[in-house]
């Protein structure tokens, strides 16, 4: 067990318990705005579904329902753009940080090949290359990358954590360099709903990908879209010669969605009123805490998407958070993405309006 615990870094997160408990020690209570986990109800016809299908006493499957893959294909068709989905395209998940971190190692990869992501990027990416021993690498533009030995190139788009948008033209680009060079694309595009100055495109739009799905695999989420981050829902989109050997592999693991949850799942991609509600909740979250760090002295970068400002005070991301602790405010340092984010933190505005509300007062 030492030997494989040894191949992975520190986990970050337990860095900030110092000063959780600062920011805890306000008269008023924390605000916290680090981790952005989703606090608002899961939608009603969402529970309902899932209560509707709990006397499910025999094995789910790994490919999930019928059901489920005639929403996920009809999902990814009327809100992407795709053309042509078939269930061949798509394979349900047991949340997008499973697959994350285990991805390279199910598709065989390991000493020699090379997984690149992105220079400021969510820190599974790099833990899914060391499970499988194999080599990892960042980048600004990945067209810069050498493309020998490179196995895995990840694509993140609204970017966590610096909300960061690649535009059409850019994803493009990308994924013409990565066929060219028969590297392998997945798109992480789980902020994809939640566009507020720029509209996020998918790698299964086919003004980007030219109407094939050769080489491409976009990875989606109900987490935040649906505040279904408790029931572990996601999915993979895209290239069937991809999709199909790794449906054998997690049918080996026993990597499947509980019954009920594909109940649920499809439910909540048949319904876009309550992704239009949560929205609207995250818009008016998102715009006072904005205004209130701005006042106070922060520059915000990028955030034109997903649930994150990213900001900065042109300090040490740890004196940041110590400062803002002392205000009884947690956020996540820069420096848990990357050594790029050194001077930054990310503030997640997914907390409730109340304390959202006690943070902007804080702040000002």
């Amino acid at each position: 067990m030492s030997a494989v615990s040894d191949r992975l870094p520190t986990f970050p997160w337990d860095k900030l318990e110092p000063y959780k408990k600062t920011a805890a020690e306000h008269p008023d209570g924390i605000v916290d705005l680090s981790v952005g986990t989703p606090v608002d109800p899961v939608p009603e016809l969402i529970q309902k579904a899932l209560i509707d299908a709990a006397d499910s006493p025999g094995y789910p499957t790994v490919w999930g329902t019928p059901a489920l893959r005639d929403a996920i294909t009809g999902w990814v068709e009327r809100r992407l753009g795709a053309r042509g989905v078939t269930h061949r395209h798509v394979l349900p998940i047991v949340g997008s940080k499973e697959l994350v971190a285990w991805l390279p190692t199910q598709l065989g990869l390991g000493p020699g090949d090379r997984v690149a992501y992105p220079r400021l990027a969510y820190p599974t990416y790099e833990v899914g290359a060391r499970l499988a021993r194999a080599e990892y690498e960042v980048y600004d533009d990945p067209t810069e990358l050498d493309p020998r030995g490179l196995k895995l190139l990840w694509l993140n788009s609204p970017s966590n954590p610096t909300g960061k948008v690649l535009s059409k033209q850019e994803l493009t680009r990308i994924v013409a360099w990565a066929r060219e060079h028969g590297v392998l694309i997945f798109a992480d595009e789980c902020y994809l709903e939640l566009g507020w100055e720029a509209d996020p495109v998918s790698v299964l739009h086919p003004d980007v990908n030219g109407g094939s799905y050769d080489g491409i695999v976009a990875v989606h989420s109900l987490s935040k879209r649906s505040n279904l981050a408790g029931y572990r829902a996601a999915f993979l989109a895209g290239d069937p010669a991809v999709l199909g050997p790794l449906l054998e592999i997690r049918k080996h693991g026993g990597m499947m969605t509980s019954a009920p949850t594909q109940a649920a799942v499809v439910a909540a991609l048949g319904d876009d009123e309550h992704v239009r509600v949560q929205r609207d909740r995250y818009a008016a979250r998102r715009t006072a805490l904005l205004r209130a760090l701005e006042t106070h002295g922060f520059r915000i970068e990028h955030s034109e998407a997903s649930l994150y400002l990213w900001a900065t005070r042109d300090e040490s991301c740890w004196a940041t958070v110590a400062h803002l602790a002392d205000l009884g405010i947690l956020v996540a340092p820069g420096d848990f993405y990357g050594e790029a984010g050194a001077r930054h933190v990310r503030v997640a505005f997914t907390a409730t309006d109340a304390r959202v509300e006690a943070a902007v007062r804080r702040l000002a």
